[in-house]
This record gives structure tokens, C-alpha cells and sequence, in this order.
């Protein structure tokens, strides 16, 4: 395109009108600093931010490469565009009249920047007719329905602009083209109406539909939303991509939730126009929709503008649907969260409901302040995510968790935040033991540093976790916390020492980790002399030396050579412990027998002859489990009685 020379009073007057701030928020996060506004630079690469943007003066400079300028410049560089190509640009988005110094192409270009007003003015236009067919006696089923299903009141209906299009064919088109003698490529453009397969004609986009106008952020309508009245589908339907409505970076409500966005400081993000509607209804004007799709970056820079601490909460629903767009969303805008230029909580509803459904009861919208207000950090609510539905007893759903854990959290660069998810996933995965939870900690640690040192070796690839690495599934803690005790006792109570060995004989169990069995071969290796002084503990001096000696040991073992508070009254209590311990270890040797034989029954023919025999051995097994049960049962209640 050839441009032409711009008048300067032209340019001198967009110069006038233009708002540098919300120019470059379409490019960069921004965050208030005194009367400036700090972001990351669009012009090169940085991680702390240099870019600065000055309101009052109408400027943008970058301390980190030195880039500066107006909001003219800044879309010369940043879009790679002719000068005029950007004044005529921002002219049409500030509704300057456009001068030439070329008054033979005045009405050329004044043509050109025409196009999207005429779309404005005919999609206005078909939505005061929707609003009108509302009111006629063919609207009374959608009227009724957003009355009575929705409970929505006038005041709300009116504010929203809901219509209705009527059920025939073609009656908006013979509204706009025949009526208003609107040229009907225009009406076609502005996703109204669409040409018959036959050639012969066109029909309307919307028929026998609950009509919701989607406005963009300066309150001009731009296309539709719609819901049908009756089974056909989709049930939801919106207009499709025009010149006015990229629906990738629009959000329906914005335009009236822009201000209590800003006054609350927060955005709240659903999933479909009623849910925004009750919101709004309800108080929480701050609330806006997305169109059916995915968030995308593009979206929520545009609420970031509106926000100083960039508080997005996102209220998907709480099915599987739901879920599935909350990650989905996530994933899209990953480079913003982590970050820190966004600050998102996750809103799942209790009992799986939607924000329309949840107001509608007495308390719901007291009860939706304080869901808000507790909504979870969006880390803290995909690490529960990862653990939903998850049996961490079982190795294999125990490494496939650390597996996403590992990899959510490596992406993040703060180290202290780092270390704090890091904390926090061991909390949830073993919250009862505070040893164990730090061994599973440093475990994470390790393999959090490995996975990112590999991601940066190699940006591309995703770096594999490796199972080996991974200390303890839950399972292995509750056979850990039992061989620990065991070990515990027989070195700090000599007196319990022969039980203790005596009752492993008859219940022909050992110690199954591998540094509890290192040391109970040194135990077992120990004269006999030295084990049976029951005036001066002598094995416990050895055991230190050994590990003296052994300082590779000594970080998963060198706790059971000193007595805490709690730990002494584990000892004190030895005989109930030893019985309960020893069931443990039983417990976990014929739990792993059964799911071996249950293996390899259910993977043979019945008429194999081995088939019986492992049937046989896993019902014993399963019998044997029972009685345990009860045995550890009892052993845990006398324990309580013992405290009493």
C-alpha cells in the first residue's frame, strides 16, 4: 500500500489523543512504580525490568538497551511499520479525522478507515433489533427463560443488552439489506448473515436464539454470543471472526468490568456469559468471560492493564471439562505466571457447580467472597491436581507424581519459591513424618537442580526424570518408620534386644531397606559380649565409630544414635512398638506377595497349570493380610491406651 503524506495537523492532534500506557499494555505487562510504569523489555532480552513508561510525559525508555521514544515510535518498532502506516492506524483507534497533504487521495483513505465504522454502525444496529425482538410476542420464550431459569432481573436483562433472533430464515437480513439498505457485503462482514451453499441468496447467522452482545473495552459492539431455545446444536454459538471481533483477544464484560478491576484490584476470570452476568448481578463486577476458547496471553495482558498486583483468579468449573480449560489455560499463559508478571489463583467451586449455579442459593454470594478470597496460589493447585485420585503407596502412581512434580516445579526460576514448592510437595505427598519428609525433600531438591541444569544444556528438550533416583513412595515410608523403630529400640533398650531378634525368627522377617540392612549386619557382626552389656551400652559406642568411619552413611542412619523427646518414649514403650513394627514388616512382605501372584494368576489361562497355584497363594495372602490388619489394629489401639 502506497501511504499518503499525513497533514501535520493530523498527526499533531493523534500526538494529542494517544494514551502512551495503553499503547505498549497491548506489548508488555506493565506494573505502577511511583508514577511511572515498569515491564520487561519488548526490545531485548531481559529477566529484571528496565523498561519504564512515563504517563505524564507521554514516553517510553529502556535503561537496559536504550530504546525510547513516543507512542508512535514504539509502534514503529515494535511492528516493524511505516510511520504512516502507524498514524493512520492509531487515527482509526482514536477516531481522528484523517487530513492529507494529497487532497485527491483524501477520500481514498477516508474509505479505507471507514470499513470498520461501518461495521460498528451495522452491528449496533442488529443489536437493537435483537433487543427489540426481545419485547415481541416471538421473544416471550427467551424473555421467560432469562426471567425464570436465569433470574436474571430487568435491570440486569437491559444492562447486558440481551435479545432475542427470531426463528425464520432471513429475517435480519431483509431487516439490514432490504429495510436499512445496508450493502450486503458489509452485513455479510460483519458476521450477521452467510451466503447459501446453492449460491442462491443468503440466511441469517443466528435463528430462534437467546442473543448476549459482546462489546469491546471501549463499549461498542462488536459481535454476538448466543444460546438456543431449543435441543439443537451447538447450544452455544458465537459470531464468527470479522475485522471488529478477534475473539482470541477479546473478553466478554470487560468493558463494564474494567473499572472494578481496577478499584479491586483483582480480575475474576469464568467460563461463560451467564456465569459473568450472575456475577455482576451479584456485585462482583469484576468479573469477565472467555469465548469458548483457551485464555491466551493476549487476553490477559489486556486485565493486567486494569490491575497494579496483577491478581487474576480463574473460576473454570470443577468437571472434568472445567479442569481440562483450567490447564489448558495455564499451559497458554505459562510464560507470564512464572514469571511474576501475573499473579493467578484457581477458583473450583465446591460441589462441582458453576458461579451462576452457586448464587443462586442464600448464602451464595457471601459464600463465593470467602471461596474468592481463599482460592489457592495456581502452584498450590496443580500440585493437588497431580496428587487427585493418586494411590502414593502404589511405586508406580507414587514415581508418576514426583515425575510432574519435578517437572512443575523446575520451571520455576526464584530459588526461593523453588524451595518452598519443593517443601510443599513433601508435605502433601508424606505429612506425617518429619524425617521422611525431609529425606523426600532433599530427594525433590536433587532432581528439581538435575532437571533444570539438563533443560538448560538442551531448551528443547524435556529432560527425563529418573525413577531410581526417587527416594520413597509412602508405602516404603511406612516400612522405613517401622525398621527405623525396630533399630531404635535394639540399640538404645539392651533388654529388648533378644526379643527383638527372636520375634523377626518366627515371623521370618528382615529388614528390607538397604542402609537399615547394612546396619543390622554390623549389629548382627558385633560380639556377643559387647551386645548383651546391659550396664554400659557398648553397641551403641561401636555404631558410632562405624558410622565415623562411614560418613556416607550417616545421613540416612546417624538419627538412630540419639534420643529425641518423642523418640524416648518410643523406646519406653518398646514392647507395644516391637509388636507393632514387626506387623508392619509382615505387612508390607506378603502385601507385595499378593500383588505378585495376583499378577500372575490374572495374566494366565485357567487352564494353565499353574493357574490354581497362584490363585491358592493370593487368597492366602489375602488372608494372611486380614489377620495382620487386625493385628497391627490392636497393636495401635493398646498403644493409645498405653498414652491414656
Amino acid at each position: 500500500m502506497a501511504y499518503p503524506s499525513i497533514h501535520p495537523d493530523t498527526i499533531e492532534e493523534i500526538r494529542a489523543k494517544v494514551d502512551i500506557a495503553e499503547v505498549v499494555s497491548d506489548y508488555v505487562v506493565l506494573k505502577k512504580r511511583g508514577k511511572d510504569l515498569l515491564g520487561l523489555c519488548p526490545f531485548h532480552d531481559e529477566k529484571t525490568p528496565s523498561f519504564t513508561v512515563s504517563p505524564t510525559k507521554q514516553f517510553y525508555h529502556c535503561f537496559g538497551c536504550g530504546a525510547g521514544g513516543n507512542a508512535i515510535k514504539f509502534l514503529m518498532e515494535i511492528n516493524k511499520s511505516p510511520f504512516a502506516q502507524v498514524v493512520l492506524d492509531l487515527a482509526q483507534r482514536y477516531q481522528v479525522p484523517v487530513k492529507t497533504l494529497e487532497p485527491e487521495r483524501h477520500q481514498e483513505i477516508q474509505r479505507e478507515l471507514s470499513l470498520k465504522e461501518q461495521l460498528y454502525e451495522i452491528v449496533a444496529i442488529a443489536n437493537d433489533f435483537y433487543q427489540y425482538s426481545l419485547r415481541q410476542p416471538e421473544g416471550q420464550t427467551a424473555l421467560a427463560y432469562v426471567r425464570e431459569q436465569r433470574r436474571l432481573t430487568e435491570a440486569t436483562i437491559q444492562n447486558f443488552g440481551l435479545g432475542y433472533a427470531p426463528g425464520a430464515w432471513d429475517t435480519l437480513y431483509h431487516y439490514l439489506v432490504e429495510q436499512k439498505r445496508y450493502p450486503i457485503d458489509l452485513v455479510e462482514k460483519a458476521g450477521l448473515i452467510k451466503p447459501r451453499q446453492s449460491g442462491n441468496g443468503h440466511y441469517d447467522q443466528f435463528r430462534d436464539r437467546l442473543m448476549i452482545p459482546i462489546y469491546d473495552v471501549q463499549g461498542r459492539a462488536i459481535a454476538f454470543g448466543s444460546r438456543t431455545l431449543t435441543n439443537e446444536e451447538p447450544k452455544y454459538l458465537n459470531s464468527p471472526e470479522t475485522p471488529l471481533f478477534d475473539k482470541s483477544r477479546t473478553l466478554f464484560a470487560l468493558d463494564q468490568a474494567k473499572g472494578a478491576i481496577a478499584k479491586q484490584d483483582a480480575a475474576v476470570v469464568v467460563e461463560g456469559y451467564f456465569d459473568a452476568i450472575a456475577l455482576h448481578a451479584a456485585g462482583f463486577e469484576n468479573a469477565v468471560a472467555s469465548l469458548g476458547t483457551a485464555f491466551t496471553q493476549g487476553q490477559i495482558k489486556q486485565l493486567l492493564r486494569y490491575t497494579d498486583s496483577k491478581q487474576i483468579i480463574f473460576n473454570f468449573d470443577a468437571d472434568k471439562a472445567g479442569i481440562k480449560a483450567t490447564q489448558r489455560t495455564l499451559t497458554e499463559i505459562e510464560p507470564l505466571i512464572y514469571s511474576g508478571q501475573a499473579q493467578v489463583r484457581i477458583l473450583n467451586l465446591p460441589g462441582g457447580k458453576d458461579a451462576d449455579e452457586f448464587l443462586q442459593t442464600d448464602q451464595g454470594p457471601a459464600q463465593y467472597q470467602t471461596a474468592l478470597t481463599t482460592a489457592p496460589l495456581w502452584l498450590d493447585w496443580q500440585l493437588e491436581q497431580i496428587l487427585l485420585g493418586q494411590d502414593v503407596t502404589q511405586a508406580d502412581q507414587f514415581q508418576g507424581v514426583i515425575k510432574q512434580m519435578i517437572r512443575l516445579i523446575a520451571k520455576i526460576d526464584h530459588p526461593s519459591f523453588r524451595s518452598h514448592y519443593i517443601a510443599k510437595a513433601s508435605e502433601l505427598i508424606n505429612h506425617e513424618d518429619s524425617h521422611y519428609k525431609k529425606q523426600l525433600e532433599a530427594t525433590l531438591l536433587t532432581q528439581v537442580n538435575r532437571f533444570r541444569k539438563a533443560q538448560a544444556r538442551n531448551p528443547t528438550a524435556i529432560p527425563e526424570v529418573q525413577p531410581e533416583a526417587i527416594a520413597l513412595s509412602s508405602q516404603t515410608i511406612v516400612l522405613a518408620q517401622a525398621e527405623e523403630l525396630l533399630l531404635r529400640i535394639y540399640l538404645h533398650s539392651p533388654a529388648q534386644r533378644h526379643p527383638i531378634e527372636a520375634r523377626l525368627a518366627e515371623k521370618e522377617v528382615m529388614f528390607s531397606l538397604s542402609h537399615h540392612r547394612w546396619l543390622w549386619q554390623q549389629i548382627l557382626e558385633t560380639p556377643l559380649e559387647i551386645k548383651q552389656n546391659h550396664v554400659h551400652n557398648q553397641l551403641l559406642g561401636r555404631m558410632l565409630d562405624i558410622l565415623t568411619h562411614h560418613p556416607e552413611r550417616m545421613h540416612s542412619l546417624g538419627s538412630l544414635l540419639y534420643l529425641t523427646e518423642t523418640t524416648e518414649i518410643d523406646v519406653r514403650r518398646a514392647t507395644l512398638n516391637i509388636h507393632a513394627a514387626i506387623a508392619t514388616l509382615e505387612h508390607v512382605n506378603w502385601t507385595q506377595h499378593r500383588r505378585y501372584c495376583q499378577e500372575k494368576w490374572q495374566g494366565l489361562d485357567p487352564q494353565h497349570p499353574d493357574f490354581a497355584y497362584y490363585l491358592r497363594e493370593f487368597e492366602q495372602a489375602d488372608r494372611k493380610l486380614k489377620a495382620i490388619a487386625q493385628e497391627r489394629q490392636f497393636s495401635h489401639l493398646e498403644i493409645l491406651h498405653y498414652e491414656t
